[in-house]
């Protein structure tokens, strides 16, 4: 029940399920011209700042700036992965596929063939009244390791985990079984500050080996010192922004839920 909560409630804070429900709130109260119109104005700034490029950048690298990529990655047991980053082999998909997240296994196999650590846990399971799929994350993201070369061997499967929370307690389960505190954890860097967290949390030692960066020093340097046809373009809202407002949201909700019930 509380993995279908945690998916279900947060989408009617997110900035589209927040407006619906105003829009909707508008429609009730029709006849209160007062109410109506604060809640349509409200959907408007809802959508114009949620889909704004001065509101989403900043909010994106509060989380993504915590944890920047070391120098020079030490050597770790293991290379700790998080799904997320894959599509199932879907007809007319001829095989599985990475999606914006991808990075994050890439950057696993690299860092396998950097000599890093000698195995790579994927970590990842599928939630079936969610979304159809014959296979895992875990299982998908084996399939693109070995496209990368990394061997069966190397591999470890954890593909029972449906949020992040059970990818740290599972892969910790699994860890403690084979003795292992030390990990280099990779995920996306804005998903980085929970996932350290919850996997610390656990007793692990965490090497955070961040990735799939949306506010790099360019970005960042184009916000705050563009030129002004930059500016201008960047006060209009756009579904690219509004997509990254609602995954910042999703971490700090994340958090604050994680924390309350004292998993971080």
């Amino acid at each position: 029940m509380f993995v279908f909560l945690s998916k279900l409630l947060p989408l009617l804070f997110y900035p589209l399920g927040a407006v619906c429900l105003l829009l909707l709130g508008a429609l009730i109260l029709n006849s209160r011209k007062g109410w109506r119109n604060a809640f349509i104005v409200l959907s408007f700034l809802i959508l114009w700042l949620g889909g704004n490029r001065w509101v989403a950048l900043p909010l994106a690298r509060s989380l993504e700036w915590r944890y920047f990529p070391p120098d020079e990655v030490p050597e770790a047991e293991v290379i700790v992965v998080l799904g997320g980053a894959t599509e199932p082999m879907q007809y007319p998909r001829t095989s599985v596929e990475i999606n914006g997240s991808g990075d994050r296994v890439l950057y696993a196999a690299r860092l396998y063939h950097q000599k890093k650590a000698k195995y790579v846990l994927l970590s990842g399971g599928k939630i079936d009244w969610l979304e159809k799929r014959s296979s895992s994350p875990a299982e998908e993201m084996a399939d693109i390791m070995r496209l990368c070369g990394v061997p069966d061997e190397a591999l470890w499967l954890e593909s029972e985990s449906r949020n992040t929370y059970e990818n740290a307690v599972f892969s910790a389960k699994l860890l403690e079984s084979k003795g292992i505190k030390r990990i280099l954890l990779v995920t996306s860097a804005l998903h980085m500050p929970r996932s350290v967290a919850l996997f610390e949390h656990q007793g692990l030692e965490v090497i955070p080996v961040t990735t799939d960066f949306t506010v790099t020093e360019e970005v960042w340097y184009g916000l705050t010192k563009g030129d002004i046809q930059s500016q201008l373009i960047g006060i209009f809202p756009s579904t690219s922004y509004l997509s990254l407002t609602t995954n910042v949201i999703k971490e700090y909700m994340g958090m604050l839920v994680y924390r309350w019930r004292g998993w971080m």
